[in-house]
């Protein structure tokens, strides 16, 4: 899909040709629309269709008469009805006459400016929409991993009785999130360093001042994943040494019923031995059978009352 855009007095409006000072928003681009944007800003199409490669790395190439910017950015991808988050590549690529994003879905960063909730965006300054759209990213970022830690606390409630095998799944996707996350946060400060230094384009001083917002947000957006990436590995061995002390405990108990059922066992093997009647005791009494049952039954008592004591159930 392919949309164009252009500000005038502040105002976003969609085009319907290609011309000076627009923004083309490429989603999910078909062959075709990626070949007709190439040849109208004279771009290799190997550099439109990077970002979308999931494998593409962030970084940033200077091009004869253009410029590649790669940023990963967070998605949503559903699995069997469960939401987990991933890093998409983003791609920007600057040229005299436009600004070019191209990704594979629909994102919040973009769509942001579609809905004027960006304040001074103009399509026409196009390093201060850059760091706009970093800025975005950032933000996103921030929001996500806030969203993951609500997650991780509603797991962390629920620690005790209600704990399952579930929320160790659980913890341990929400880990890899913060991986995966930590990995495309380290590499867009890479870029956004790279751009400190970029004066391949027009900037004005205000520019620099939201470049240096984006490069505090973005490494504000990897401490909280070092953070909570500590607090969810803590809260996991948490989850962890409760089921296993779950499992103790039921072993214990367990132990202990084994050892009171085998007291009858035992004396009842001891009489149905092929010995000699005189030398079993009550084997020639009245009510010897009762008897033994009555002793039978006031061990297993006090092995049970030794088992409380012991804490053993």
């Amino acid at each position: 899909m392919l949309k164009i855009y252009k500000t005038e007095e502040q105002i976003i409006e969609e085009r319907e040709q290609l011309e000076e000072g627009v923004w083309v928003q490429m989603t999910s681009p078909s062959m075709e629309e990626s070949q007709k944007i190439a040849d109208y800003f004279d771009i290799d199409i190997t550099d439109i269709r990077a970002a979308l490669d999931d494998e593409e790395s962030s970084r940033i190439e200077l091009e004869d008469g253009y410029t590649l910017i790669l940023v990963d950015i967070p998605s949503i991808e559903v699995n069997h009805d469960v939401e987990t988050y991933i890093t998409v590549p983003l791609g920007i690529l600057l040229t005299q006459g436009a600004i070019i994003t191209v990704c594979t879905e629909e994102t919040p960063v973009l769509q942001h400016f579609v809905k004027r909730r960006v304040r001074d965006f103009s399509t026409k300054k196009k390093m201060r929409f850059v760091y706009q759209i970093l800025f975005q990213t950032a933000a996103l970022y921030q929001s996500d991993l806030r969203i993951i830690d609500k997650k991780r606390t509603a797991i962390e409630e629920r620690v005790g009785e209600n704990t399952e095998d579930e929320d160790l799944i659980d913890l341990h996707s929400l880990e890899s999130t913060l991986v995966y996350f930590a990995t495309s946060l380290r590499a867009n400060g890479v870029v956004l360093d790279r751009l400190s230094r970029y004066t391949r384009l027009k900037q004005y001083p205000e520019d620099q001042e939201l470049l240096g917002d984006v490069i505090v947000e973005n490494k504000q957006a990897i401490e909280m994943t070092s953070i909570y990436r500590d607090i969810i590995n803590g809260t996991r061995e948490l989850l962890s040494s409760i089921l296993d002390n779950r499992l103790n405990n039921v072993m214990k108990y367990l132990t202990s019923i084994t050892i009171v059922m085998a007291i009858p066992t035992v004396i009842s093997g001891l009489y149905g031995m092929n010995v000699n009647e005189k030398w079993m005791p009550f084997a020639n009494t009245a009510n010897g059978f009762g008897i033994i049952c009555l002793l039978t039954l006031v061990i297993c008592l006090l092995t049970l009352l030794i088992l409380r004591k012991k804490k053993m159930l």
